[in-house]
């Protein structure tokens, strides 16, 4: 697979020094290489791949995909390949789906490729990078109005256990098209890269009926690591979708959207990992260089000067604990350009999406802020939205000490602000809105406020939309 190191020879070692989860220490080895590929074999001829993780001298940590079990310290030997991870690539990536080593699922043969491409990646020069930009419509009123994704753009989805962060995902793949400039995902090439990291069978099932259903399997490559499947492969499946996706964006200028679910498995595997080479911990335990490592994943998102294509991110990841600051959120929410955060609260009110939008953000909205038609006025409903919203918030805290008898006039109309922003802007089921519906809502909401008290809109939008604006202005 791929280009050998070293073409003329590989080397057989029977010199294993000590076994410890899924890593393995062999001794005396001459000239490995970092990220080389290593065969291990057991005295049952049982054969197994790894990965060169350290080299010290003459010894070489290898971590083995598959487990160590029944691996025998005077029988085992590890051959050396001179190989690096590498992934065939070409146009026939997309329609396949395959296991998170990138062996092939579908019953098709291996795919040879057009090329043999080293998984390991570099993240986007930032010199070579173009700025993000053209408004990506996905569907969802929360994202479209108040947390604008553009292509070039990595963003989370912050989840908590038992909410609907999947079913989010995939909605967001299936209708996501771009409309700034008169564009639509009919008119130019569109791909979707799927990377699920350690997820159940049942979730792994709704993305592939989903995508099927949809008539997006054609345009889909799939990578699925599921929670039965050894924990070190789930280092390896983002890297691998990642290289498909970089081929996809900037050798076929197609625009891809890479779903990577669920990256709090990928940080436990690290974790595990970094645990069995005995490295010293950092913050619960996760390795030092967890930041490091995370950006060297989302920072091969973007779009390149000079190339058509361009490669978006979004990034599910469930907090332990419902706790956004825990290491692996935190740290995500350091490296990419925003986050969307999934309420419970809304959840079991029924609200779907349920996403809280005052601690959600997108850092690059104004970079890509809607449709030629929508621009004038989106950034201030926007804010206006906010912060009725923020103070209808207030006041419903304020209710559960004082009781609602208590209330001032204007403070009931801050709560019913926030009641019909919640049912009537944020909860839309299933349904697919255009940005002119979310821009049409959104002064339907503004219009039950007097205008007085709008004070982040500019009067002349105002005069122009207020009580007007329907959903097919």
């Amino acid at each position: 697979m791929g280009t050998p190191l070293r073409p003329l020879y590989m080397k057989e070692y029977r010199t294993l020094l000590s076994v410890s989860g899924p890593i393995v220490v062999f001794n005396q080895v001459r000239d490995a290489a970092l990220g080389e590929i290593v065969e291990v074999t057991t005295g049952d001829g049982t054969a197994r791949r790894g990965q060169v993780l350290e080299v010290n001298r003459d010894r070489a940590v290898v971590q083995v995909f598959t487990g160590t079990r029944g691996m025998d310290m005077e029988t085992t030997r590890g051959r050396f390949t001179g190989e690096v991870a590498r992934l065939g690539v070409g146009v026939d990536l997309l329609g396949r789906v395959f296991d998170g080593s990138g062996r092939p699922l579908d019953g098709e043969p291996v795919l040879l490729g057009e090329k043999q491409v080293d998984i390991g990646g570099l993240p986007i020069n930032p010199f070579a990078r173009n700025h993000p930009e053209d408004f990506i419509q996905t569907g969802f009123s929360a994202i479209d109005g108040l947390n604008t994704l553009v292509r070039g753009q990595k963003l989370p989805i912050f989840s908590c256990f038992g909410l609907p962060a999947a079913e989010i995902a995939a909605q967001v793949a299936v209708q996501a098209k771009v409309t700034g400039q008169g564009q639509s995902a009919a008119s130019e090439p569109f791909a979707v890269v799927f990377a699920a990291i350690g997820i159940t069978h049942r979730e792994a099932s709704y993305f592939r009926t989903r995508f099927e259903q949809s008539g997006a399997r054609d345009r889909t490559v799939s990578f699925l690591n599921l929670a039965d499947d050894p924990t070190v492969e789930r280092i390896m499946t983002p890297r691998l979708a990642l290289t498909a996706a970089e081929y996809l964006a900037f050798e076929r200028d197609m625009h891809v959207l890479i779903i990577m679910t669920d990256m709090i498995n990928y940080a436990e595997a690290l974790r595990e990992v970094s645990t069995a080479c005995e490295e010293v911990p950092g913050r619960r335990g996760y390795p030092g260089y967890l930041y490091s490592d995370l950006a060297s994943l989302y920072e091969r998102a973007g779009r390149i000067k000079g190339k058509k294509g361009s490669l978006t991110q979004l990034i599910i990841l469930t907090m332990p604990d419902d706790d956004i600051t825990h290491p692996v959120p935190d740290l995500t929410g350091y490296i990419t350009e925003g986050q969307l955060v999934l309420s419970r609260e809304l959840h079991r009110k029924g609200i779907y999406p349920p996403i809280d939008v005052l601690p959600s953000l997108s850092r690059l909205m104004n970079a890509g802020i809607g449709p030629e038609k929508t621009r004038e006025d989106h950034r201030n409903v926007a804010d206006q939205l906010y912060a009725l919203y923020a103070q209808g918030r207030d006041v419903r805290r304020l209710v559960a000490i004082v009781g609602e008898a208590a209330l001032s006039a204007e403070d009931r109309l801050s709560l019913d602000f926030a009641n019909r922003f919640e049912s009537e802007f944020l909860n839309q089921g299933r349904a697919a809105r255009t940005i002119y519906e979310t821009m049409g809502r959104a002064w339907e909401l503004l219009s039950m406020v007097p205008d007085s008290l709008l004070k982040r809109v500019r009067a002349d939008h105002i005069q122009k939309y207020y009580r007007k604006r329907t959903n097919h202005d």
